[in-house]
């Protein structure tokens, strides 16, 4: 269909009214983040008349940041790499395999994306303390107990992204393995995974940021020797002022990591997210 004058226009409109919506708030954390304190506080202006890195030095005094920033990457690895784990092997198994209880197991799974995370939050505190009080495993306010809390977010999603991109991976191609002397599990790492790379990498990327950004089980789960960035921010707020320019550095450092790896995963992302959801 041949595009007309007044679509091509409308189409520009909307692009640029998405990107300012965009874009703004970007360009008010970067100059907010170059200003001294004195001038965020005051009336805003869109240039900094001073401009500074001090935030950026600062920040890292403030608040002990550097140990949020090892508690996030810890947590966020940890859950990105049993996510993706397990989620490998139940969607092999599902895509590969019929058992009693497949279409059960399958629905389940996906149900469970039906309801809110905050719905999840005092059932896993109650049943992390009595673990404690049966087995004297620690889980609320530690690293493993947030590990653990952000595998029930991502694995589900995981498990049906990943056994819908399984399915569009010819059988024949395990079939040949066998043949060729590999077990189910040989097929899998062998031309499985090669073959569903795209589809492992958007699932990879959607648990860490799942696990890098959360706020309110983080806040509920850590105490203040394992506490994420997400929370840590927080602290740059006291009972007597509020350093927004330090706020604003903070956030763009604890976004790079993110948007690193999106960027460099981008086109693998958008692949595995797309054939998994149309499957």
């Amino acid at each position: 269909m041949r595009e007309t004058r007044g679509f091509k226009l409308y189409r520009g409109v909307v692009l640029v009214v998405l990107g300012l919506f965009v874009l703004v708030p970007l360009y008010v954390m970067v100059t907010s983040s170059l200003k001294p304190l004195k001038d965020v506080q005051g009336a805003f202006t869109w240039w900094p008349s001073n401009l500074t890195i001090d935030p950026f030095v600062d920040m890292w005094k403030t608040v002990p940041l550097a140990r949020y920033f090892v508690n996030s990457t810890i947590v966020s690895v940890s859950a990105t790499v049993f996510s993706v784990v397990l989620a490998i092997l139940a969607a092999f198994a599902v895509s590969r395999f019929k058992f009693h209880g497949r279409t059960v197991f399958t629905t389940t799974v996906l149900s469970t994306q039906m309801f809110p995370g905050v719905l999840f939050l005092l059932p896993l505190f109650l049943i992390f303390v009595n673990i404690n009080n049966s087995f004297g495993l620690q889980l609320v306010g530690t690293r493993l107990g947030l590990i653990i809390t952000y595998l029930t977010f991502s694995l589900p999603f995981s498990i049906w992204m990943l056994a819908g991109y399984f399915e569009s991976i010819p059988r024949e191609l395990d079939e040949a393995a066998m043949v060729d002397g590999c077990g189910p599990m040989g097929a899998l790492v062998r031309v499985v995974l090669p073959a569903a790379r795209p589809g492992v990498i958007a699932v990879a990327i959607y648990s860490f940021m799942t696990a890098w950004g959360e706020v309110l089980f983080a806040s509920v789960m850590t105490t203040e020797a394992n506490r994420t960035l997400s929370v840590g921010l927080r602290q740059y707020s006291t009972q007597t002022n509020i350093y927004w320019n330090q706020i604003m550095a903070a956030a763009l450092v604890v976004s790079v990591p993110v948007v690193i790896g999106f960027l460099l995963a981008q086109r693998h992302f958008v692949a595995g997210v797309t054939a998994g959801a149309v499957k």
